[in-house]
């Protein structure tokens, strides 16, 4: 029975590579449609299938690198036709080779199987055609359900902004299926392989099926894991918002409050004889005139909120936070990364500054500014003692050292996302944390 089966044709290799790449490509943004698209996509198939053709029948030392190669074609493919980064070009190709080695290994199975029952030989008259027809029915039904798969989802964003270290899972899993789905070619006497062609097939088919189930399974988690931290995070804008709200109320009322017993007060001043009473009593109408205050307008509502919240709360104990910000500088940065950068730089300094018992030393600055290209952001606060630091970052002042530092490594990682940098200066009882990010930067 074993002598049905043969190696695949190299050309439906290429064609089964061409085919992968074109269903991610189809469902990432590109750099160009229509005419120009698809002469690159035909010239991309014509590379592949010469490439796969003339390194036919190397010597089996020769085959990773040639394999190397044809993966090295397929990201070349999918990097000029798609507007993403490197790195995410990297993620599809290696999800994009996975399919592929799927497709030309069940359709290859599957027609040998066919031809075996129907009793045509190999390379026999009229089998060419019968060949193809297989081929192209198996690979539409692969490659229309991968692309089916793909385009249903609304993928956040975010989920797909690669980092370089978020390769490793993906590119793993499709090289450590493909070396094992091909092992028993090489070494066919070990554990894990077998001497038997029909063997070898199996095992290669239901290895490659494997990886592309822990490809999707992996990716379905990725972006889920993202989506809930975007819901997170919008679920905590909306209550600060609405906590904004009933702040600004609260503050309104008070002031109408105000304004609607002026008369009176100012009556009662001019009536009172004892200075320092009246001195008492204008210092409480400015205290309730700072909590309105408090209400921060930058440009941006996202920064607007978190301002606010932490600017009431500096006002109940004795914080005077002053903020110069253009809140519109901020557009470009994702909701999630706002709140962490200025959470965590005002929560940090707003901790140090409970710390000074003296309330007139109780000081922060915080500055949003855009200096030629680049985005600028300065938190700085009143320090008496200087921090001791540990790789390039204040050691934290909480007890439990499993989480040390944790908020300013949360701002230097969402500054780097940007391709930007966090650097930290303390001087003359001064602490100040400076984020220069490039405010064109693409998001890496």
């Amino acid at each position: 029975m074993s002598v049905y089966l043969s190696d695949i044709p190299r050309l439906f290799t290429a064609a089964a590579e061409w085919c992968a790449c074109l269903v991610f490509i189809l469902n990432r943004p590109r750099r160009f449609t229509g005419p120009r698209l698809w002469g690159v996509l035909g010239a991309g198939l014509l590379v592949q299938c010469v490439f796969l053709q003339l390194t036919d029948g190397l010597h089996i030392a020769l085959w990773l690198p040639c394999m190397a190669g044809a993966v090295g074609l397929m990201l070349l493919l999918i990097a000029a036709c798609c507007s993403i980064p490197l790195p995410g070009a990297v993620y599809f190709t290696a999800c994009a080779f996975s399919t592929a080695e799927l497709a030309a290994s069940l359709e290859w199975q599957l027609w040998s199987y066919a031809r075996h029952l129907l009793g045509l030989e190999a390379g026999a008259e009229g089998t060419l055609g019968l060949s193809l027809l297989f081929l192209a029915v198996v690979y539409a039904g692969v490659f229309a359900l991968m692309y089916c798969l793909q385009a249903r989802r609304k993928d956040p964003d975010i989920a797909l902004a690669f980092q370089p270290g978020d390769l490793w899972p993906p590119v793993i899993i499709s090289a450590a299926c493909f070396l094992m789905s091909n092992l028993s070619f090489v070494y066919s006497d070990i554990p894990f392989t077998s001497s038997a062609i029909e063997g070898i097939y199996n095992i290669r088919t239901l290895m490659d099926l494997a990886g592309v189930a822990m490809l999707y399974a992996y990716h379905v988690q990725r972006c889920e894991l993202y989506a809930q931290r975007e819901l997170d995070a919008m679920q905590n804008i909306l209550q600060n918002q609405y906590i904004q709200y009933k702040q600004s109320r609260e503050s309104i009322d008070v002031v109408n409050r105000k304004y609607h017993d002026l008369k009176h007060q100012i009556a009662v001043l001019r009536a009172e004889p004892d200075a320092q009473r009246r001195l008492d009593f204008l210092d409480g109408m400015e205290e309730e005139i700072r909590t309105y205050e408090a209400q921060n307008k930058t440009g941006n509502s996202v920064l607007d909120t978190v301002l606010t919240g932490k600017s009431l709360y500096c006002v109940r104990h004795g914080i005077e936070l002053t903020c110069v910000a253009d809140g519109s500088r901020l557009d470009f940065m994702d909701v999630m990364d706002i709140c962490s950068i200025f959470g965590n730089l005002l929560d940090n300094a707003i901790e140090c500054e409970l710390t000074i018992q003296d309330k007139k030393k109780r000081l922060i600055h915080l500055a949003v500014y855009a200096k030629r290209d680049f985005l600028v952001i300065q938190c700085g606060n009143y320090c008496e003692d200087a921090p001791e630091f540990q790789d390039g970052l204040p050691v934290s002042t909480k007890g439990d050292g499993a989480y040390h530092g944790f908020g300013v490594k949360s701002i230097r990682r969402a500054a780097e996302k940007y391709g930007g940098t966090m650097t930290i200066h303390t001087r003359d009882s001064w602490f100040e944390l400076n984020i220069v990010i490039p405010i064109k930067a693409p998001i890496v």
